[in-house]
């Protein structure tokens, strides 16, 4: 975008009238991603007046040695320069704006929501391959070369080089080969695969997997009907609205998502679909592109040249449908008619990482600001989302049937305190009884075991010892084959001692059961069933979520075992049996939602059997059946549990009734760490008591600790935590940001500060 004449004029002679100290020109307000907190003013030179804008990236000079560092343009002004002189900037990174004068506004909110830097928000709105490659750029497209025949290649190498006998990206050749990417990267360095040229367009992401024909149904169902007008009015009047799907599992989300983005889509305009997990992308987009064709996909897997070409064909409107997992949300849609979250209670929209923001969030902005509808679905809202329904700020549509004619499946809680329900495995002769009677009947099974590994901890029978992970407050889990305890927080691998380390007897037992000690006990019980697990062990290499769910969907596998990646958004017509190993697993965390989790996933799960034709059955193993979110997933009955919940949130000011900053102080030394978090804790309790409240009014803010936070070491670095209280989200915010305006961090020590979080481990 050119610079207008007047702002080009500056640099020219000046009129009489001005006067001789009055310096003009061109100043640009830039940001770093990292290391300098506040924006930055550089003297734009004239040679560059046309090519510096808000969007681009500039280099520029900083500190004593003048040394260039590139940042973000954010603002340019022309007028009257300061005083003291300024630096000029040295360059122009970018042959176009990467972000909208929209994206730039979002970030500023973004920083200022999440107390979090701006250069570390700008980072996360930019993929890295965007920000890599700052030409237009293709995707490489390789071929074999025939120099095989010369060398024998190794099995999974002749896979790859089979796939590529035509010219294919390699996405595509890791997908239909099942090979990884260094395999890939080997087979180009060693001149067996050869670039053939480059794909402009999007590169298929399903990479050659067999498609699901979903087809549109005659008519929807009554409360269908309703959810999709209530999307319909705000989309045609032009106006924002947040609609919330709350429907039972099995209820149709999906196909009213589908039928407002086909309206969308006609409209001429762009949508923006949002799911939780990598696993759930593959079925989605098969559904997308069932309906739409062309889908772009955006999630972490992709590499920065695939992830670059999907963000190139977005922004220049070529592709109407936008899938993918958090960071989706930022997808440069120059035309937003529709934003849609599935599932949208699911933790895995918070980023874990600076800048800690919640999709959920950002999309309401975006949608605001464009004017468009926001559409959050789950069978299991947040309570967060729950209470906003409440209060008339949303909209809420229920769906409480299920589509098609099924039903409910019956829920069996079996009480594992009572001995008749006790076995020598994990899985009792009532789960047994019922996954026998669903592969009789020709069905398929899930079970569900939110803990990966083989043993969750292993302890001496003499002294009582437990393996501990030496950097972390945390019980090594044993990992087959190898005898491996692995550590589930700083990922170290060990190998385990044949006897206690403190006392030295032989043989420490191997206690609790993970997914997959589960797998092994499974295969013994049920020799003749094709059996497979799916956790993040298991699903490492490029396109294994979408091979394991594919084979069961074509009834190659009878009995899935996996961890909450199974739990949520699959559709299976054929599982007739659900299993819930331990349904307390996650239940009695020192988590304000721990109950809250518990229940979306026991009903999540649940919801997974009794789809199809043949019906279901679920299985609910616990040791605490009275607890209300047990019995309510077990009625399948969320709303119960929401009545029961929101009292105690509220007596409390947790979420949804109030707001929580929690800051974690981490440090080699304890006590550093503590005496750091000591004082955070005293300037934020200072700043509590100066803030203005009415006389009669009781005390909105509230400051808790320091202490130990429930995992208190981990990576070898000690941690403790405090959190600051309050109803008012913006008096929050301004407290922790004075409290911590000024501090000088001490050496050793590192702290963060995490806004509304959804995790307190």
């Amino acid at each position: 975008m050119q610079k207008s004449t007047g702002q080009r004029s500056l640099f020219e002679t000046q009129p009489a009238w001005v006067e001789d100290d009055a310096r003009q020109g061109i100043v640009a307000t830039v940001v770093l991603p990292d290391g300098v907190d506040k924006p930055l003013d550089y003297l734009v030179p004239e040679a560059l007046a046309a090519a510096v804008e808000p969007g681009r990236r500039v280099r520029v000079p900083l500190g004593r040695g003048n040394r260039e560092r590139l940042a973000y343009c954010v603002a340019v002004r022309a007028g009257e320069l300061p005083q003291q002189p300024l630096k000029a900037v040295a360059g122009v990174e970018d042959d176009a704006p990467l972000l909208s004068p929209r994206m730039l506004e979002l970030t500023q909110w973004m920083s200022e929501k999440w107390l979090a830097r701006r250069g570390e928000v700008l980072e996360a709105v930019l993929p890295a391959g965007v920000r890599a490659i700052r030409k237009r750029r293709g995707v490489p497209l390789l071929v074999a070369t025939g120099a095989a025949a010369a060398r024998a290649p190794t099995p999974a190498q002749a896979k790859v080089l089979a796939a590529a006998a035509a010219p294919a990206t390699a996405e595509a050749l890791a997908a239909q080969s099942g090979a990884s990417r260094a395999v890939i990267a080997r087979l180009v360095k060693t001149g067996l695969l050869a670039v053939a040229g480059v794909a402009d367009d999007l590169a298929p992401a399903d990479g050659g997997r067999p498609r699901i024909v979903h087809d549109r149904p005659d008519a929807l169902a009554p409360a269908q009907t309703r959810a999709l007008e209530a999307i319909r009015a705000p989309m045609r009047a032009g106006r924002h609205e947040t609609i919330v799907l709350f429907g039972v599992t099995g209820s149709g989300k999906t196909e009213v998502y589908l039928q407002a983005v086909e309206e969308t889509v006609a409209a001429g305009k762009q949508a923006i679909v949002l799911v939780p997990e990598i696993s759930l992308t593959p079925q989605t987009c098969d559904r997308f592109r069932a309906r739409f064709g062309r889908v772009a996909v955006l999630h972490s897997h992709l590499t920065p040249a695939e992830r670059h070409a999907q963000w190139r064909e977005i922004v220049k409107g070529r592709v109407s449908v936008v899938v993918g997992a958090r960071s989706a949300i930022f997808a440069p849609t120059p035309r937003l008619g529709l934003v849609v979250i599935d599932e949208e209670h699911e933790s895995s929209f918070k980023q874990a990482t600076a800048p800690r923001y919640h999709a959920r969030d950002v999309a309401e902005w975006i949608a605001r600001a464009e004017g468009v509808p926001l559409v959050l679905g789950s069978a299991t809202p947040s309570l967060e989302t729950f209470a906003r329904c409440l209060a008339g700020e949303w909209t809420m549509c229920r769906l409480p049937d299920r589509v098609g004619g099924s039903q409910l499946p019956p829920v069996i809680t079996v009480d594992l305190r009572d001995p008749s329900s006790r076995s020598r495995g994990s899985v009792t002769p009532r789960l047994t009884a019922g996954m026998k009677w669903a592969l009789d009947a020709g069905g398929q099974v899930m079970l569900l075991l939110n803990r990966r590994g083989f043993a969750t901890h292993v302890q001496c029978r003499s002294c009582g010892h437990t393996v501990r992970c030496p950097q972390c407050d945390l019980a090594l889990t044993v990992h087959r084959p190898g005898n491996r305890g692995i550590c589930h927080g700083c990922g170290l691998v060990t190998r385990l001692a044949h006897d206690c380390p403190e006392c030295h007897a032989p043989h420490p037992a191997q206690r609790g059961t993970g997914t997959q000690r589960l797998e092994e006990e499974i295969r013994g019980l049920f020799p003749g069933a094709r059996v497979a697990r799916m956790d993040t062990d298991t699903m490492r290499t490029r396109g294994s979520h979408e091979r394991t769910l594919d084979a069961f969907r074509a009834h190659e596998i009878d009995i899935l075992v996996g961890t909450q990646m199974i739990a949520k958004g699959l559709d299976f017509p054929s599982v007739m049996l659900v299993g819930v190993v331990n349904a307390d697993a996650a239940l009695h965390l020192a988590d304000f939602r721990a109950a809250e989790r518990t229940c979306q996933l026991v009903t999540q799960v649940a919801g997974r059997s009794g789809r199809g034709q043949l019906g279901g059955r679920v299985v609910v193993q616990t040791s605490t059946p009275d607890h209300p979110a047990i019995i309510a997933a077990g009625r399948h009955d969320y709303e119960a549990f929401v009545r029961s919940e929101l009292p105690l949130r509220e007596a409390l000011l947790y979420p949804p009734f109030g707001h929580i900053v929690r800051i974690v102080v981490r440090s080699i030394d304890e006590q550093a760490a503590a005496n750091w978090a000591e004082h955070i804790a005293a300037r934020l309790r200072q700043e509590a008591a100066a803030s203005p409240a009415e006389a009669n009014d009781p005390p909105t803010l509230r400051v808790l600790g320091p202490a130990p936070a429930p995992i208190a070491r981990l990576r070898d670095r000690f941690r403790y935590h405090v959190q600051a209280m309050g109803r008012d989200e913006a008096q929050l915010r301004d407290l922790v940001r004075r409290a911590t305006a000024t501090l000088q961090t001490p050496d050793k020590v590192a702290w963060i500060v995490d806004v509304d979080p959804v995790e307190m481990l």
